[in-house]
C-alpha cells in the first residue's frame, strides 16, 4: 500500500514535529548517545502522591468499567469546581466534558463545528496541533503573526482586520505554548469588543497552563472578562501540566451546552469515555490539596530565569522572559546564514546541529515561526545548565 490509499483528510496534515523530535532523541539514547531532550512539554516532577493513591484505590475497588461518555458525574463536578476555583468560570457539571487529554477536546470541538470553506484564526507562533486539526477538518488556517516585542499577543485591530464572513473560530492559548505569553484582562476585554460585532465567531480559550503563571495578579480568561460571550467560548483545561499527569490522558473543557453535547456525540464514536482509573485520579487532583503548586511554580520560575539569562548570554541567541508555561522561544536570526539563510528549513538544520551536540529542541517553524527554536525548561537545574552549555558550545 502507498500514500494513495490514505484519505484526503489525512494527507492535509503532518506528524507532530514536537513528538517527532522527542522520538528521535529517544532513539539516539537507545543507541547509546548522550542526548538531553528539551523538546517535550512534560513536567519532570512526580505525580502527587494523593493522586497516585486515588488511582490505586480505584483499581482495588474494581472501578474498571465504562463511565458516561462525557466523564463520570463525580469528575465533571470536580472539574466544575476547578473551573470556578482556579479560573473564575462558574459552570454546571452538565456544561463540562472530560476527554482523553486536552488535545481530544480541541479535536472534537473543531470537528463538530467546522465545514469546508470555514476559516480559523490562530495567532502564531502556535501550538503545533492547532493548524493540523483545522486542516484535517477541511477548514482554512488564517495565521495571525505575533512578535516578541508585542508580547507574542494579537491586538484588537489585528483581530478586526482578520475576521471575514468565513471566520468560524479564534483560538487563544494563554499562557501560550511555545512562547509563554499571557493575555492580561484589559487586552482580552478589547478582543471581546471586536468579537461582539461578529456573533458567528466562536472562541477556544486553551488555559491548560493557567496554574503556571509567573506574573502578579490572577489569571485572566475570556469567559470571565466577557461573560456575555460565554455562550460561544470553550475553555480547555486539564491535569497534565498542573499535576504532572501527562500519561493519565485527562483533559476537561467547559462551554455552552450545545457545544458540549456535540463534542460528546462525537466522542461517543471516537473513543467513548476516558479511562476510568485516570478519571478517579483526576478527581483527586481537582478535589485534593493544591498547595504543592506554589512550590512547583517557584521551581519553574527559577528554571525560567536560569534559561533566559543563559540564552541571552550566548552570541546570536535571544529570548524574551516568558510570563507562563515552561517554554522559551529562542530567536536565532543572527545565526541563520550558517544554516541555510532564507531556506524555510534553516531552523530545522540548526536544530539538527544542536542534536549532534547532544541537545534536542524543536524548530520555530514547527510552531508557525521561523529563525529559532523552542526549549522546554521542565527539567532539573543541573540538566538545564548542561544543555545550555552544549548549546553555547554548538553555536559559538
Amino acid at each position: 500500500m502507498t500514500d494513495s490509499a490514505l484519505s484526503r483528510a489525512l494527507a492535509r496534515i503532518a506528524p507532530s514535529r514536537t513528538t517527532a523530535m522527542t522520538d528521535r532523541a529517544m532513539a539516539l539514547r537507545a543507541e547509546g548517545r548522550d542526548i538531553i531532550s528539551l523538546s517535550v512539554g512534560e513536567p519532570d516532577f512526580a505525580t502527587p502522591a494523593h493522586v497516585v493513591q486515588a488511582a490505586k484505590d480505584a483499581l482495588d475497588a474494581g472501578d474498571t468499567k465504562y463511565t458516561a461518555v462525557a466523564g463520570s458525574a463525580r469528575l465533571r463536578a470536580a472539574a466544575a469546581l476547578h473551573f470556578e476555583r482556579d479560573l473564575g468560570i462558574v459552570v454546571p457539571p452538565a456544561q463540562v466534558i472530560v476527554s482523553a487529554g486536552g488535545k481530544q477536546a480541541i479535536f472534537h470541538a473543531l470537528l463538530a463545528t467546522l465545514d469546508p470553506g470555514d476559516a480559523v484564526l490562530i495567532p502564531s507562533p502556535w501550538w503545533v496541533s492547532y493548524p493540523e486539526i483545522v486542516r484535517f477538518a477541511g477548514a482554512k488556517v488564517v495565521d495571525l503573526p505575533t512578535r516578541a516585542d508585542g508580547g507574542f499577543r494579537i491586538n484588537a485591530a489585528q483581530l478586526e482586520a482578520a475576521i471575514t464572513p468565513a471566520t468560524r473560530w479564534l483560538l487563544l492559548n494563554s499562557p501560550g505554548n511555545p512562547t509563554g505569553a499571557t493575555y492580561p484582562a484589559e487586552e482580552l476585554r478589547a478582543l471581546g469588543e471586536v468579537l461582539r460585532r461578529h456573533p458567528r465567531v466562536l472562541v477556544m480559550s486553551d488555559d491548560i497552563y493557567a496554574p503556571l503563571r509567573y506574573g502578579a495578579g490572577a489569571h485572566a480568561t475570556l469567559a470571565v472578562e466577557c461573560p456575555d460571550l460565554a455562550d460561544r467560548v470553550l475553555t480547555v483545561s486539564g491535569v497534565s501540566k498542573s499535576h504532572a499527569m501527562t500519561g493519565f490522558r485527562i483533559g476537561v473543557a467547559a462551554g455552552p451546552l450545545w457545544l458540549i453535547n456535540a463534542m460528546a456525540r462525537l466522542q461517543s464514536h471516537s473513543s467513548g469515555n476516558p479511562a476510568s482509573i485516570s478519571q478517579a485520579a483526576a478527581v483527586a487532583a481537582f478535589e485534593g490539596p493544591q498547595d504543592f503548586l506554589l512550590a512547583w511554580r517557584e521551581r519553574f520560575r527559577a528554571r525560567r530565569d536560569l534559561c533566559v539569562a543563559a540564552i541571552n548570554a550566548i552570541p546570536g541567541l535571544s529570548t524574551p522572559v516568558p510570563d507562563g508555561a515552561f517554554y522559551c522561544m529562542v530567536d536565532a536570526a543572527p545565526l541563520m546564514a550558517r544554516f541555510g539563510g532564507e531556506s524555510p528549513n534553516a531552523d530545522e538544520a540548526l536544530c539538527l546541529h544542536l542534536l549532534e551536540h547532544g541537545v534536542a529542541v524543536v524548530a520555530a517553524s514547527a510552531f508557525g515561526g521561523r529563525d529559532g527554536f523552542r526549549i522546554s525548561f521542565a527539567a532539573d537545574e543541573a540538566t538545564l545548565e548542561e544543555a545550555l552549555r552544549r548549546i553555547a558550545g554548538a553555536v559559538v
